[in-house]
């Protein structure tokens, strides 16, 4: 059979294909598997007519075709497990006319002698590489999915949802929420669902690091750069973050001469080390998160309008926990199951007289106070069900402040049954209550408490200590 230059039959370039060694699949936009070959089927155990119209994800383990079919940005050399062994594999965004329409993906290897000649070859180098990134993970590893986000109340979902779609994007991020919402959880999960993900998550807390460090702590510091510098110098945060995701936690406390520098690396896409006279190219998403109101602190002064738009391209609020109806119980059992692995536990759970109360509860702390309850509850537990008596005492008389409130409705206004105070002693008594009740809510985190009594530090420490709290 003679054939023409250029008119190569169809089933011959499918046979070419597979004697090349090339696995390859093709989804849609849906990330639905519309064309897959035998060589790859076979090595997957199945067959192309099982495989035909499935998700990518029921066929093939640990796919992301189904991410690279939405986002259109390519992978390339990406290790993937396969039936025990890592695969290499690239995938395409596959654009046709201009528009995306699904992906492509290929996993390179001939036949399982040769990928085990390969893996004999490689397994010292990658035993080595799994090493330091095992010691690496503990600093720079995004722990939380969505999955890990707990609740049906249609205030959280509508979040958790507009989390989810802008996942692949890669415009920078503002999460507003209360302490405790769980802001750094949803600064994960968005990671972790990104194009990003296989690369580092830097989270750092801005309120935490000292003013005159926290330049070199974000962008490193070349030799000599000052007194007590390293030899060789030493890489900054978003050097750490590069291709992945760095969050910027509690953003509204950066200095205003640090947002500057930030606000530079936004705009040029490069940092600048202490010392250092030369650039430094990064790729890095930035997600930002604050409690605090940016658009007063930018009206204030306090806060730059520039960096302040520059971070809220994507904009999510998570709501406090007193505004998540029916979600209190559903995130109480979730934690106790983390307090059980925590405490080697088993079948802990809740009376529905706690159950009452912990909806009753305003929860100023968010879940990170509930958390607190909890395991303070569970320290004290001698059974396996957690009772009202062992609540912290604030939740205990909460009860009892109802029923006086009440109870002092009823009674004269000229009668009163208890000795009248001067204004300054009760104000004092509110006041020490009031420090008390958010060193409880913060576990004893005195400038988390400071926060949500909205004080400075400085006036918050001497109230403590006129107050004799230690």
């Amino acid at each position: 059979m003679k054939l023409g230059t250029g008119k190569i039959p169809h089933h011959w370039i499918e046979e070419i294909i597979n004697l090349a060694g090339e696995r390859i699949v093709v989804v849609n936009r849906e990330g639905i598997i519309l064309y897959i070959n035998a060589a790859y089927c076979e090595f997957l155990g199945t067959t192309v007519e099982k495989s035909i119209g499935k998700h990518v994800q029921d066929v093939i383990e640990n796919s992301r075709m189904h991410i690279v079919a939405k986002t259109g940005q390519k992978e390339l050399a990406s290790i993937q497990p396969i039936n025990g062994s890592e695969m290499i594999a690239n995938r395409y965004p596959l654009i046709i006319d201009g528009e995306l329409v699904g992906a492509v993906g290929t996993v390179m290897f001939r036949n399982p002698e040769d990928w085990l000649l390969y893996k004999n070859k490689i397994q010292h180098l990658v035993e080595e590489v799994n090493y330091y990134k095992t010691k690496a993970e503990k600093h720079s590893k995004s722990k939380y999915y969505f999955s890990n986000l707990i609740g049906n109340s249609p205030a959280f979902l509508g979040v958790k949802k507009l989390a989810e779609r802008i996942s692949g994007s890669q415009s920078a991020v503002l999460i507003l929420g209360e302490s405790g919402t769980g802001k750094e959880l949803f600064a994960s999960a968005i990671h972790n669902n990104s194009t990003r993900a296989d690369y580092p998550f830097v989270p750092i807390n801005c309120a935490s690091i000292p003013e005159h460090l926290l330049e070199s702590e974000l962008f490193g510091y070349d030799e000599g750069a000052f007194t007590g510098a390293k030899k060789g110098g030493k890489k900054g945060h978003f050097q750490l973050a590069n291709r992945g995701t760095i969050f910027l936690d509690e953003i509204g406390d950066m200095p205003l001469a640090m947002q500057s520098k930030l606000l530079r690396v936004l705009q040029e896409r490069e940092i600048l080390p202490v010392g250092g006279q030369k650039s430094i190219a990064v790729d890095v998403r930035i997600i930002a998160a604050t409690h605090r109101n940016l658009e007063k602190m930018v009206e204030e002064g306090t806060f730059r309008q520039d960096l302040y738009y520059r971070l809220n391209v994507i904009k999510i609020e998570i709501p406090p926990l007193r505004e998540r109806k029916g979600d209190v119980e559903l995130i109480a059992n979730n934690l106790l199951e983390k307090l059980e692995r925590k405490f080697y536990r088993n079948g802990i759970k809740l009376s529905a007289e706690v159950i009452e109360r912990l909806n009753q509860h305003k929860w100023q702390g968010n879940i990170r106070e509930l958390e607190n309850v909890l395991e303070r509850s569970i320290n004290v537990l001698d059974g396996d069900t957690v009772e009202v008596t062992h609540l912290p005492l604030y939740l205990r008389d909460q009860e009892t402040v109802s029923i006086s409130k009440k109870t002092s409705e009823k009674k004269s206004e000229d009668a009163p049954d208890f000795p009248v105070q001067s204004l300054k002693e009760t104000l004092a008594k509110v006041e020490k209550q009031a420090i008390l009740h958010a060193l409880s809510v913060t576990n004893g985190n005195k400038q988390e408490a400071a926060k949500l009594l909205e004080i400075g530090k400085t006036r918050f420490y001497e109230k403590c200590k006129i107050y004799d709290i230690h």
